[in-house]
């Protein structure tokens, strides 16, 4: 599937192919603290497959809670979260924040990671397959 994204503000576009039947749901803690809600929505595009049309990427590197450094992919200018990626080359993969993504509503999550730290107040979601960690 084709997908176009951008930032808030529109200083950064870009897009992508990315498999819906590979949109997440992530609970970690780091995607709780960086959204600024209970999970976040991903989708994984190849390196090869992700095009950065216009802007900068501004990059942080965190130790994720799977002990991975990935490198946060945010607009400097509004804030926009646009996607994390390991922090050392090769890059394989951009993992895309469906919040970003202009046909998000085509981006049907099809698993959970880190249930484990999943907010008691969401719930049970028996229809989406749950992994309690990565």
């Amino acid at each position: 599937m084709h997908i176009h994204g951008s930032c808030h503000c529109g200083a950064i576009t870009y897009e992508a192919e990315v498999n819906p039947e590979q949109t997440m749901i992530c609970h970690c803690s780091d995607c709780q603290a960086l959204s600024s809600t209970a999970f976040r929505v991903n989708v994984p595009s190849k390196t090869e497959d992700f095009k950065l049309l216009t802007g900068t990427v501004r990059e942080y590197v965190k130790v994720g809670d799977s002990g991975a450094r990935r490198a946060q992919g945010f607009c400097e200018t509004c804030g926009t979260q646009i996607y994390a990626t390991s922090a050392e080359e090769p890059r394989p993969v951009y993992m895309l924040r469906a919040g970003a993504i202009r046909e998000r509503q085509a981006l049907v999550p099809q698993v959970q990671s880190w249930r484990q730290s999943a907010l008691t107040w969401l719930g049970d979601w028996p229809n989406i397959p749950a992994k309690q960690k990565g």
